[in-house]
């Protein structure tokens, strides 16, 4: 059952003989053989040969070279040295007998070695684990150039054909916390909601129960940590968003907080929620239900008549929501499809409601005006969302968009979080705030290639995008929309882009075009919100105890941490619906379905299915016969037998070929010809 060890590359024992920039950073691995190391400095793709004994996660020491034979200028490679610290201690696979061993193998083919179980570990009897099952294997020792890695079973999960292995291969290959332990669910059961008793202690608390204001959610939410108000004024408007106060319940250094530190926030997971705060917390007593007191911390916003922020109070409060709606009645009220009477609420409150959720549209509008005059990026994407039946089984496909009702809590947030970072900005105040630096130049020229090919850009406006300059990257995007190559260019620009992160120290953020910006907004879901909180508490004065109580020298690991924690949950979750949408189409093997080509490589085409917006591959293997090759500069394979290409934004037809719902994988084969047009009348 074992594989054969992967070699070590010629370039690498090349490049040792110069000296070379050594840098620390977290490796990410891709596939097999394909990596990239996020330093300090910046993030580097690993050369071939060059992940060695290093796995997804682990925090390494690597060199950068260049390559020396190369005429051209080339983005360095990186070369892993050493393992400093690894992050993966288990993993899902699969359990197999060479007897006197047992071995492990990962379903996570990032993994690239099979695992012993030593004869002396009695963990598969205890367990009641045969060959053939699936488990939980947690390293004991790692694997080298010389030696196989060692493991111990640590749970049975069940058999392959099981459903729920789809989810439990994601929570395992990610290893992602599920259970709380004891002593943090002790901590939270002796929390007490005392709403009257937190105004009598804290004078300074705004007491704000009998203003107006609603939570507006996915129709599927449960919890609720933002609520919003509005007040029309002589000047304009008082806008008001009123975040959970988290920090009133989490002491720092607690159980509760060294829990949620080591989670850094919630994964959303196709059929689960793995919740950074227990459920006591984050759907009772900090979520902002109907009817009900809650403390909060709210914003409150002067907004001259232009939506211009004229000032803002930042201050603890208590409130009393009047309404949980969702997006989708929302929607149908500002598109006129549906009237007041419609709300889910009191009915005394709903012609009040239905008049501020036109006035928070009218702020939603001159926010975006506002955000694109100063440079600020829209990427018009759409999420797709698998619907599991309560067995786990897809059912379909839901495509979420962006719409009035979302951006209409998209900007309320955006400038309530502006507004608490400019404030913490102006005192010099170290905290986790949210970073975005303009994308690295190497990034911008691979995405004018594909502009370029598609037609979409002159000269003057290549010079200006890889230059960074946001106005023509959004000028592209509006450019686009509407037409059938939106999905690809917003795709291509938004890889583009550097990834967000957190930093205790303001940067500014280039895709917003904001000169501070942090998290504010969702602490019961994200650890660096609930910082942010602990630091304007500190700033107000009302707290001493609630900030980092000194502790600058851990932000910037902190910082770290986080931003690789989010990076582990947003990959887990589409990891989620990857492996959901292969089980959906596991089902449809041999049926034809219309695409867009989405990605261009030297093995095949990715090609995005229309109406799920799942990605699947049409290996070379399986394409028409003839020489077909790869020109990268252009981002097409060429058939030299008949000269047909295949190129990026091309519609075709494909039928699905196979599936793979453990690595969350689609293969798919071309129809209608050598070329894969789509015939008509396939939608």
């Amino acid at each position: 059952m074992g594989r054969k060890r992967h070699s070590r590359s010629r370039a690498y024992g090349s490049q040792r003989r110069s000296r070379a920039l050594v840098l620390e950073g977290t490796l990410h691995i891709v596939r097999p053989g394909v990596a990239t190391v996020e330093t300090q400095e910046g993030t580097f793709h690993v050369a071939r040969g060059g992940i060695r004994e290093g796995m997804d996660g682990d925090l390494v020491r690597v060199t950068l070279s260049r390559h020396a034979s190369s005429s051209q200028p080339q983005e360095p490679r990186a070369y892993v040295q050493s393992v400093m610290a690894r992050a993966c201690e288990s993993f899902l696979g699969t359990y197999g007998v060479a007897s006197p061993l047992g071995v492990v193998v990962p379903l996570d083919e990032r993994i690239r070695r099979d695992f012993f179980v030593l004869p002396d570990d009695k963990s598969a009897d205890r367990l009641g684990i045969k060959e053939g099952d699936l488990v939980v294997a947690r390293i004991l020792t790692y694997p080298t150039r010389r030696e196989a890695g060692v493991v111990t079973l640590d749970r049975r999960v069940g058999a392959s054909d099981e459903i729920d292995i789809d989810i439990e291969s994601v929570i395992a290959s990610y290893n992602l916390p599920c259970a709380f332990p004891e002593r943090v669910l002790k901590e939270t059961d002796a929390l007490t909601l005392d709403v009257d008793g937190v105004l009598a202690a804290q004078p300074y608390r705004r007491d704000l129960r009998k203003g107006c204001c609603f939570t507006i959610d996915p129709v599927d939410a449960r919890d609720f940590d933002d609520a919003l108000s509005v007040d029309i004024t002589d000047q304009g408007y008082t806008l008001g968003v009123h975040i959970a106060d988290v920090s009133q319940y989490v002491p720092q250094d607690s159980s509760l907080d060294i829990e949620a530190r080591a989670r850094g926030c919630s994964v959303y997971l196709a059929d689960r929620v793995l919740p950074m705060l227990p459920e006591r917390l984050s759907n009772d007593i900090c979520s902002l239900r109907p009817n009900e007191d809650r403390l909060c911390m709210s914003v409150l916003i002067d907004l001259s008549l232009d939506g211009e922020v004229q000032s803002f109070e930042i201050t603890p409060s208590a409130i009393r929501s009047q309404a949980r709606l969702d997006y989708d009645s929302v929607e149908k009220l500002l598109e006129g499809k549906s009237t007041s009477s419609d709300l889910s609420c009191d009915a005394t409150h709903r012609e009040t409601i239905a008049q501020a959720l036109m006035t928070l549209d009218k702020i939603a509008e001159k926010r975006r005006i506002i955000r694109k005059r100063r440079g600020s990026i829209d990427f018009e994407t759409a999420e797709a969302k698998v619907v599991l039946d309560k067995k786990g089984e897809p059912q379909g496909v839901r495509i979420r968009e962006r719409t009035n009702a979302t951006s209409l809590v998209e900007e309320a947030m955006l400038v309530a979080n502006e507004c608490v970072a400019q404030r913490l900005a102006q005192a010099d105040i170290a905290s986790a705030y949210r970073v975005h630096e303009p994308p690295i130049a190497e990034r911008l020229e691979s995405a004018l290639v594909i502009l370029h090919e598609l037609e979409l850009v002159n000269s003057e406006e290549s010079e200006l995008i890889a230059a960074g300059d946001p106005y023509v990257v959004q000028t592209v995007l509006e450019r686009v929309r509407g037409t059938s190559s939106e999905r690809l260019v917003t795709s291509v620009l938004l890889r583009a882009q550097s990834r967000a992160v957190y930093a205790p120290h303001n940067e500014g953020h280039y895709a917003l075009g904001a000169r501070a910006y942090c998290h504010f907004t969702s602490p019961i879901r994200r650890y660096p919100d609930l910082v942010i909180h602990r630091s304007i508490k500190t700033l107000l004065g009302i707290d001493k105890n609630a900030g980092i109580k000194g502790k600058k020298k851990d932000l910037p690991q902190l910082c770290r941490s986080c931003s690789e924690l989010e990076r582990r949950a947003d990959s887990a979750a589409r990891a989620s619906q990857r492996a959901k949408l292969a089980r959906f189409y596991l089902d449809r093997v041999g049926e034809v379905y219309g695409g867009v080509i989405s990605g261009v490589e030297k093995f095949g085409l990715f090609v995005e299915l229309e109406k799920t917006l799942a990605e699947g591959l049409v290996p070379i293997r399986l394409m028409p016969s003839g020489s077909i090759r790869f020109d990268e500069k252009r981002m097409l394979l060429r058939n030299d037998h008949d000269g047909h290409t295949w190129r990026l934004g091309q519609r075709v037809a494909v039928r699905i070929e196979d599936a793979d719902p453990a690595h969350g994988k689609i293969t798919l084969t071309l129809v209608g010809g050598a070329t894969g047009r789509v015939p008509g009348g396939l939608h």
